[in-house]
């Protein structure tokens, strides 16, 4: 079945949901629950004191042990934003800082910097997931090689309406094809386009994710009660898409 990943917070704000991860124990406990409700993996984005985003390594390791702690084995990834750390060179210094390390980074092959970070990270030991937004960006991972060093590729589509990030999710697709990039792909889009994109990468056998990073509405347009909910009904959606000879 379709590998769900929880994205627990993203760059959101704590006034856009009340149930917003933010400190390492609310995080911890937000993978623990979205694990419960069938996830696979978990992305975060540490925030410090203040509520910012960071690549800080004390925050980091704050909240990587408190998720090891409350979802033992679950792999945990985290993000590498540009706008988190604008500057590249501060940025690949911040994660070569990090003593305890997530399983997972998502690395913008959009950003400056990207391709010098995700050999750093690949260097540490961390899974890269390339971060793949556009045709360029798709080119720019064949390119530079970087099939070789990613566990996963994300496919994320970051154009509004449905119609056009299933268009742009497709000619993402038709580049890694052509090139034979065999990674593990992973598709998804965020707000309105959140669950049509999800039931496509469903459709398709791709891997995808939910939570409250991408959308605060379950398919209908309802507000959440948060990230287990939005888990919930993707692994339901999952499971009504495979064929009946494959149930168990």
């Amino acid at each position: 079945m379709t590998l769900i990943k929880a994205c627990l917070n993203g760059t959101r704000r704590p006034e856009e949901h009340p149930a917003l991860p933010l400190t390492p124990a609310q995080i911890a406990a937000d993978s623990r629950a979205a694990v419960a409700a069938g996830a696979s993996i978990v992305h975060v984005h540490p925030r410090d004191r203040g509520g910012r985003e960071t690549l800080a390594p004390d925050v980091l390791t704050a909240v990587v042990r408190a998720i090891r702690g409350a979802a033992p084995g679950v792999p945990i990834g985290v993000s590498t934003g540009a706008w988190i750390e604008a500057d590249p060179a501060a940025r690949l210094a911040a994660v070569r800082s990090w003593t305890v390390l997530p399983d997972l980074a998502s690395v913008n092959l959009s950003e400056e910097g990207s391709i010098e970070l995700a050999y750093a990270l690949a260097h540490l030991g961390v899974g890269v997931e390339a971060g793949v937004w556009t045709e360029a960006d798709a080119e720019r991972l064949v390119e530079h090689d970087l099939a070789a060093v990613c566990t996963r590729v994300l496919i994320e589509v970051e154009v509004g309406e449905p119609a056009a990030a299933l268009a742009e999710a497709n000619r993402i697709q038709a580049v890694l094809d052509r090139h034979g990039v065999a990674v593990p792909r992973l598709l998804h889009a965020a707000n309105a386009s959140a669950w049509p994109v999800l039931d496509a990468a469903i459709a398709a056998g791709l891997d995808t994710r939910i939570g409250l990073e991408d959308t605060l509405y379950d398919p209908q347009g309802r507000k959440v009660a948060g990230n287990a909910t939005l888990v919930r009904i993707a692994v339901d959606r999952a499971r009504a898409a495979r064929p009946a000879g494959n149930a168990h």
